[in-house]
């Protein structure tokens, strides 16, 4: 399944996961709650403070929650959020660890309350501290981003390993992350990928890319697999994580891995493309012109090639074939570019 996430505060990138160097790679997960009153008094709380469900309410997975669900989590999920901070607060005060976690993600996305970033690292520490696998994860993010809080790789990746040993999928592919980086060289390499293996065996599609690129690679001390990485990244691609398309797309063309398949590759590429890839487009260019997994059409590869041009991309083979078109054609293949965008 899929690791789900609420919408991202921190950076993260569609990028290649770097297997064999630092890439703080930061997604958000879903804050771990409990039972923090009874359903009675969130009527209760709902009535007088007047808040609204709000737009942005977030569809949240019941399996992510270590207990009962409760009045705070019902009143974040149907966004409640004012409602759900008042409950979490007063019981976060009292030292409930998970409501400490969830006033600090209320506080840090700044739902329903005045965003509050250096107040929700304290509470994010307080639970952390507390031994919440989530607010570990969130905690260690911000020791590493030096925000809030005092900058502290080390105590990033004690927290980042506790939360990843506790199952949280997004902690275990960060903690593989930093295992290379603070730990370059074979070993550490070893201890990553048990990590990258548990999140991708939990759905987290960069996590499946990174085994991928292990397995294509022979790192760890793994013998280069071509079988098993092809089908990571087809994992990968299933959910629309675009570097594992563009790469599954270039392996079915060559046939690596597997069988070849062209029409099959040229269709994943070309989706990507069309999604703004501009690797893709550079890709679908020389496809078109060479009449590969489609016909050949000459108005195509200059189109395409137009796009990924005025995003930065040079080829030199493409730039000779667009040398040899005539007026004509380049005007045909900009306006057929401008119908691509």
């Amino acid at each position: 399944m899929r690791a789900r996430r609420l919408p991202r505060r921190t950076r993260s990138s569609t990028e290649r996961p770097r297997v064999s160097g630092s890439d703080d790679v930061k997604r958000l997960a879903l804050t771990v709650l409990s039972a923090l009153a009874l359903l009675a008094a969130a009527g209760a709380a709902q009535a007088t403070d007047g808040d609204r469900p709000g737009s942005d309410a977030v569809d949240i997975d019941p399996a992510r929650f270590t207990k009962k669900l409760d009045a705070a989590y019902g009143a974040y999920q149907r966004g409640l959020y004012r409602t759900a901070f008042n409950l979490a607060l007063e019981r976060a005060k009292t030292g409930d660890v998970p409501a400490q976690t969830l006033a600090a993600e209320i506080l840090s996305r700044g739902l329903g309350v005045p965003r509050d970033e250096r107040e929700a690292a304290k509470w994010y520490e307080r639970a952390a501290e507390g031994g919440d696998p989530e607010a570990q994860f969130q905690y260690a993010l911000l020791l590493l981003d030096g925000r809030f809080v005092k900058k502290d790789k080390r105590q990033a990746y004690a927290l980042m390993e506790a939360a990843a040993e506790a199952g949280n999928v997004l902690a275990q592919f960060n903690f593989a992350q930093l295992s290379v980086d603070l730990h370059p060289g074979p070993n550490g390499m070893e201890r990553a990928i048990s990590y990258y293996e548990r999140a991708a065996k939990a759905g987290l599609p960069d996590a499946q890319y990174a085994m991928a690129r292990i397995n294509a690679e022979g790192l760890g001390g793994r013998p280069r697999d071509d079988t098993e990485a092809r089908r990571w990244l087809g994992l990968a691609a299933q959910q629309n994580f675009d570097t594992a398309q563009l790469d599954l797309g270039a392996w079915l063309i060559e046939g690596r891995g597997g069988a070849r398949d062209e029409k099959r590759g040229f269709r994943i590429l070309k989706q990507v493309a069309e999604g703004g890839n501009v690797a893709a487009q550079a890709r679908v260019a020389k496809l078109y012109l060479n009449g590969i997994g489609t016909e050949p059409d000459s108005i195509f590869a200059a189109a395409w090639y137009i796009l990924a041009r005025r995003a930065g991309l040079t080829d030199p083979q493409l730039e000779d074939f667009m040398n040899g078109l005539t007026d004509e054609e380049i005007r045909t293949a900009l306006q057929r570019a401008n119908r691509l965008r």
